[in-house]
Order: C-alpha cells, then structure tokens, then sequence
C-alpha cells in the first residue's frame, strides 16, 4: 500500500468515528450537496444549519429553485451575504433544467460549466455525490497538507493548489473518494485548526506529519499576505416618510450589485445637496451611531442619520413599512445594525 493510500484510509477511520452530524451529511442527494458547499463557501458550519434547513424547505429540488421568483430568493439568502453566490445558484439551476432533465450531472467537466462551480465545489461534488476521484482543495484542506508534509510552498499560487489536489487524489481509496474528502475537510476544522494552536494530540496524522515531528507546525501554511482592504467613507440615511422607509436598488454592476439598500453617497457630498438631489426638500436630520462592515476587499466607514422627511417629491425611491420590507426583502448585512437602530427610533 502507498504512504499516500495508508494515510487516507487512516484519515477515513477517524471521520467516520468522528464527523460532525451536519444535515447534508445524512443524504447523498448531489442537490443538497451542492447547496451546502456553496452555502459554507466564506461562511460558518453553524451559522449554515438554520439557513439550509429553511432553503431546501423552501426550494427541495432543482427545480423549485430554477422557478422561485429572485426577491424571495435574495430573502432566503440574507444574512449569508455575497448574493452572488445564490445568483450563480439559481442560473446554474435553470441550466441544469434546459440541458440535464432537472438532475446534476455526474461528471466533473459538466459541474464545472455550471455558473458558481469552481474546481473546490466542482470536487466536493463528484467526489462526496458520485465517489469520483476528484479533489476538493480549500484552506482548510491546504493548511493539513502543508502541515503534513512541512511544505512551505506558497498556498495562494495555483500552481501549489493543484499539486496538493493531484496528492489529494492518491490518498482516495476507491469507493471512498467522498469520505476522504469530507475527512480532511473535517480536520481542518476541528484539529488542524486555523487560528490558534491546532490540536495535535487529537490528530489521527501526527505519526505522519512532518511539521509535528520537526515542532514547526506553527510555520505552516506559508501564504503571501493580503492586500490592504480599500477603505470607502459613506454617508447613510435612514429616511422616513409617515412610517414608511426609504429603500433603493444598487446597480447591476459592482460590489452588492442588484441589492436593495439604505440610500447613501459619498460623504464629500454636503447633506443638504444630498437630500435635495433626492427631492427630499425639507426634513429633520439627526445623527446615528457610526458603523462599519468588512467585505472581502473593501472597508466601508459609514456616518449614519436617521430623516424625517417633512417634504417629499421623491420619485425614485422605494417607500415601504417596516413589516413589509422585513418580511419580503433582502438588506445587506452592511444596513442592517442602522436599519435597527432606525427602526427603533420610529418606536420613541
């Protein structure tokens, strides 16, 4: 048996006495399977549960998800953020429709020309759904390899990711190319932890881990740092007319694109120009608490200001109640803290 094979099936012991009971463990259904690698796609395991549950509740086949109608969708997604993903989702599921008879095909080329499968879901798939010999390489998954093999290439380039996927697939037995790459999925996030000291002691590898044997196991994974987030100052408003709320649409294009949001703009722009350029002619202006959201590659500083609109000729704006817009549609979750805290100012 090769080092490789010997320390796969290792590996798969200790999942299989180990694993996490998470709801799309339980199927081999390749719909909820996808779901869920898309869903934990920059995104908690536990933060996902409630999220999947209420999805495949709404949307339980392929179908139902090429048909709901995209506002109900966004819903359904909000708070998972990166709308883009669920965008992708439903296009590929209406691709899968027209040319698959509804059912995901079982072949990694095919998943890989669907809208949103890159070459980790593209393996998380054929190998967890149709036991296929490909790899599902992520952080987490780089993070183990490295460590085992005390390798300090650099995990951001391509080239090192698909020379740990070409391994990877070496340590699959055949027949269980699904549990070995649920397996190390596993170990990296419960053992072979990214933040903090990993578990060593709990480890089914360590007799097979070279950093462990040389006590470097904190110098792995060797990546080159990020780029420095691009900061963004906003001014946001809370706008209110006779309890309905001011809500308008981002442009097709860019960061949150599509999305509803709380009308903002740069806040080099003067707030009385700002409110005019909107019609909002005359109003009482007062200030919120300031926030800020992270995304990937952008910082947003936001002043915020709750308005209460005294004249209106706005026409461009979508003017709706609290409970209408809670219920029916998605905010970012970079609104959100100000929408609560606009919200209970309606109620002093």
């Amino acid at each position: 048996m090769s080092e490789h094979l010997e320390v796969g099936k290792i590996l798969i012991v200790w999942y299989k006495e180990n694993a996490r009971d998470l709801p799309w463990r339980r199927t081999k259904n390749p719909y909820y399977i996808w779901l869920s690698e898309i869903m934990l796609q920059q995104t908690r395991v536990e933060a996902v549960k409630p999220y999947f549950q209420r999805f495949i509740e709404r949307c339980p086949t392929i179908e139902a998800l090429a048909n709901i109608d995209e506002e109900a969708l966004l819903k359904l997604w909000e708070g998972l953020g990166y709308y883009s993903r669920v965008r992708n989702l439903q296009k590929a599921a209406k691709t899968v429709m027209e040319h698959y008879g509804g059912v995901l095909p079982a072949e990694y080329e095919a998943l890989r020309g669907l809208a949103g499968i890159g070459p980790y879901t593209a393996g998380a798939i054929a190998s967890i759904a149709f036991s296929l010999p490909y790899a599902a390489v992520d952080g987490n998954v780089l993070r183990v390899m490295s460590r085992l093999a005390a390798d300090s290439r650099d995990i951001t380039l391509g080239a090192t990711k698909k020379a740990w996927e070409e391994e990877v697939v070496l340590m699959m037995p055949e027949g269980e190319e699904g549990s070995l790459t649920q397996a190390l999925m596993e170990l990296g996030a419960t053992v072979c932890l990214p933040n903090g000291v990993p578990n060593c002691a709990a480890c089914p590898l360590r007799g097979h881990c070279k950093a462990y044997e040389k006590n470097t196991v904190m110098q792995f994974p060797v990546k080159s740092p990020k780029k420095e987030r691009t900061k963004v100052s906003l001014s946001v408003f809370f706008l209110v007319d006779h309890n309905k709320i001011a809500l308008q649409k981002r442009g097709k294009k860019g960061l949150l694109s599509g999305l509803w949001e709380l009308p903002n703009c740069s806040v080099e722009m003067a707030l009385p120009a700002a409110l005019n350029e909107w019609g909002i002619l005359s109003a009482d202006i007062r200030r919120m608490k300031a926030q800020k959201h992270i995304f990937t590659h952008v910082e947003w500083h936001m002043d915020c200001y709750f308005v209460e609109v005294k004249e209106n000729r706005n026409e461009t704006f979508l003017w709706i109640d609290r409970q209408t817009a809670e219920k029916e549609y998605a905010l970012p979750s970079a609104f959100k803290k100000i929408w609560w805290e606009g919200c209970a100012g309606l109620e002093e």
